[in-house]
């Protein structure tokens, strides 16, 4: 079986290109799995649409990047009982300083076009550690701005390979559904680690504490003055 772990900000086009993942490879045994923070009707929809095993998990009070990797290995688990070729998991992208990858994976982060020139360096951590980055609403911006875009992603990974499409007519996949194709197996699920580092930062706001200014607060702080995160102890 195959892991496919989808990234990006809400509302770039995720679910559509999995829609295209999925009607590309007719032959092809798919579960999905999306992550979410309150509500979510995506895998409603595809099992309704492809007749594929769906699940979605609402992380609640937990950053959903964390959540994801919770029950990443109950999934696999899940999946391989579906008998599933590939395991399609699609995160909520709201956490810009997490990355959801994970190894014996392929990571893709799916950005829009549209939403300005500068939006790459914003979502960084999401991109650097992704396998390929499709960028979706192509046909709604210039020649000089694609230019631009691709130029802003490859300044964050050099090795990222970019893909161009309009989602909803399914234009320029070959090379994503190839990649897919021929990306890693999961060989042993309980050797899977993350990519990345997780942030170490820490601060009693996660914890549910409402004071305001950080006189009132412990662990990792941060001051109006001054670029450094401080650490306050009890």
């Amino acid at each position: 079986m195959r892991l496919i772990i989808v990234a990006g900000p809400p509302s770039t086009g995720k679910t559509a290109v999995i829609r295209q993942i999925i009607r590309s490879m007719p032959e092809s045994r798919f579960a999905y799995l999306k992550i979410d923070v309150v509500v979510a009707t995506e895998d409603e929809e595809l099992a309704a649409e492809f007749n594929i095993p769906t699940k979605k998990v609402y992380s609640g009070d937990l950053c959903p990047d964390h959540a994801g990797i919770m029950v990443m290995d109950d999934a696999l688990t899940w999946a391989e009982e579906k008998n599933a070729d590939y395991l399609i998991v699609e995160s909520a992208g709201l956490c810009l300083r997490c990355t959801p990858y994970t190894t014996q994976a392929l990571g893709i982060v799916v950005l829009s076009a549209v939403s300005g020139i500068n939006s790459p360096v914003k979502m960084a951590p999401m991109i650097a550690l992704a396998d390929i980055a499709v960028v979706t609403r192509v046909d709604l911006v210039t020649q000089a701005e694609k230019e631009v875009f691709r130029e802003k992603i490859k300044g964050i990974s050099s090795e990222v390979e970019i893909v161009e499409t309009n989602a909803i007519q399914g234009t320029g996949l070959r090379f994503l559904i190839r990649a897919i194709t021929e990306g890693p197996e999961v060989t042993d699920s309980k050797s899977i680690t993350l990519k990345g580092i997780p942030p170490l930062g820490v601060c009693t706001v996660c914890i549910g504490k409402r004071s305001i200014g950080w006189q009132n607060h412990f662990g990792v702080i941060r001051k109006l003055d001054g670029a450094d995160y401080l650490f306050r102890g009890e």
